[in-house]
């Protein structure tokens, strides 16, 4: 994806990724923070998982678009900028989605936490605002950061994976002098598959570490030794099928959007500047 000038086309294809990834996040979260569920067998659980009621999902959708755009839109237009200072393709590609994801995982944490919480099926939370009023007020305001580092640990490293893949595949992948609006989105599936399924996949563990410590309000060193008495070697594969699905597909789908909508938009201004006859 090469930089944009327009930050709208970043955002408003992690709007639409938001959109369509909320019930497959939903079934993620529950299978990852191991919440109890009614459902018989793992297939059973995730349709159950699937289904409404959909809680938080305004501030999911909120905290998911802002956090994509901000992170593709910045590490793209950050990189760009790099290079042209003279910075080598390498360190350019991971600096800015670094900083970028870091920040994002600060500001989201609070939202990270109450919007989980309130997936668990037992929880009697209506809302992820209220989860965060109840947290803040009987275990302290610094509660709603609770997990940061493990937040941290996990979205870093999934972000700048998955751009790292998404920039190598695109250098990577033949190129046309001429090359046709079908050919470009043909691109455009295969880098952002390759990028989404990367940064899921790698990264599960983490997840699965973080939701433990929202789950048992442990330290991170506390939990890690529960999950590893309670479920030995298996623990970094919790839930991984559903966070390959509810990680791959929004990263997928963000950056196949932005650039179907960036190509939608350069057609339509090459359109307008051409003559008319």
């Amino acid at each position: 994806m090469a930089p944009k000038d327009d930050p709208g086309c970043y955002f408003a294809a992690s709007a639409i990724a938001a959109v369509i990834n909320f019930p497959l996040w939903k079934a993620s979260a529950i299978a990852q923070a191991g919440f109890k569920q009614q459902g018989n067998g793992a297939l059973g659980q995730y349709l159950e998982a699937l289904k409404p009621p959909y809680k938080g999902v305004l501030a999911v959708m909120v905290g998911m678009t802002w956090a994509r755009g901000a992170i593709f839109y910045g590490s793209d237009t950050g990189k760009a900028a790099m290079i042209a200072a003279g910075w080598d393709t390498a360190t350019s590609t991971v600096v800015p989605p670094l900083l970028v994801s870091t920040f994002v995982q600060v500001v989201n944490q609070p939202i990270v936490r109450g919007s989980i919480t309130v997936q668990d099926p037992a929880s009697s939370f209506r809302s992820t605002s209220e989860a965060l009023r109840v947290i803040a007020a009987t275990k302290g305001v610094s509660k709603l950061w609770h997990g940061i580092s493990a937040g941290v640990m996990k979205t870093v490293p999934k972000y700048c994976t998955a751009i790292a893949a998404k920039d190598a595949v695109e250098a990577w992948l033949p190129k046309s002098d001429h090359p046709t609006h079908s050919t470009e989105l043909g691109r455009s599936a295969v880098k952002s598959v390759v990028a989404g399924v990367a940064g899921a996949a790698l990264t599960n563990p983490l997840d699965v570490l973080r939701n433990e410590m929202f789950k048992t309000d442990l330290g991170v060193g506390a939990t890690l030794r529960k999950l590893i008495r309670d479920e030995g070697k298996a623990w970094p594969s919790r839930g991984m099928g559903k966070n390959l699905v509810a990680v791959s597909i929004p990263i997928a789908i963000t950056i196949f959007a932005t650039d179907a909508l960036v190509n939608m938009k350069k057609g339509r201004a090459d359109a307008d500047a051409a003559p008319r006859r």
